[in-house]
């Protein structure tokens, strides 16, 4: 049996890894060891710090309206509480690009929560529906029976709905029918006619020759 050399794909591996680890510090952007347990690490942090970074960046949102509130003689949580009471939904990043770039704004959205605090403005009452969740394998007979008498009734208007419509397809097929026969036969009237006239036509001929 012939000898199977891999250099190929080898080689074309580490290139990969390599590439990868392009710019990493020492050793780990130049030798494949190092440089591939690095491509791990960095992976998996990379992993994790994407969820990290969307609650660091909730924190930095509420130190920011914090401050602003502080500004304006409120605590932040007396602030974000003041705002559910009013009804007013704003979430915190748009608070605190608001207390950077447009604190009058926030003065505004300050007196609002003032307001909500003291009960002078509340909020619209959302509709809540009630929902009914059924566990598996513990549903009443009486359960039971209303699917079971749910199902008939899709059953019924499933029937109902085809026989609808094979009865309108037999309609319009009598109809075709009959729009047919009478199309022929004004065409074998016509035919009729034609040799009525024809036949007429060839003894008054002969009659005029004698």
């Amino acid at each position: 049996m012939a000898r199977v050399k891999n250099s190929v794909t080898t080689k074309a591996r580490h290139k990969k890894v390599l590439k990868a680890a392009k710019g990493y510090f020492g050793s780990k952007h130049r030798l494949y060891k190092s440089a591939k347990e690095q491509l791990m690490h960095s992976g998996q942090y990379a992993f994790r710090d994407r969820r990290q970074k969307k609650r660091d960046m909730r924190s930095l949102w509420i130190t920011r309206i914090n401050a602003a509130c502080r500004e304006n003689e409120i605590s932040y949580s007396r602030f974000i509480n003041g705002l559910a009471k009013a009804g007013v939904e704003v979430n915190r990043k748009m608070l605190s690009e608001l207390a950077i770039s447009d604190p009058k704004a926030f003065t505004a959205l300050v007196k609002k929560a003032n307001e909500g605090l003291d009960g002078k403005i509340k909020a619209a009452k959302k509709e809540t529906k009630e929902e009914v969740v059924v566990v598996k394998g513990k549903a009443t007979k009486e359960e039971k029976v209303a699917k079971e008498e749910k199902v008939a009734k899709e059953e019924k208007k499933v029937a109902s709905k085809k026989e609808t419509t094979a009865k309108a397809e037999k309609k319009e097929t009598v109809k075709k029918e009959t729009a047919k026969k009478e199309t022929t036969k004004k065409e074998t009237e016509k035919k009729e006619t034609t040799k009525k006239t024809t036949t007429t036509k060839k003894t008054t001929a002969k009659k005029e020759t004698k």
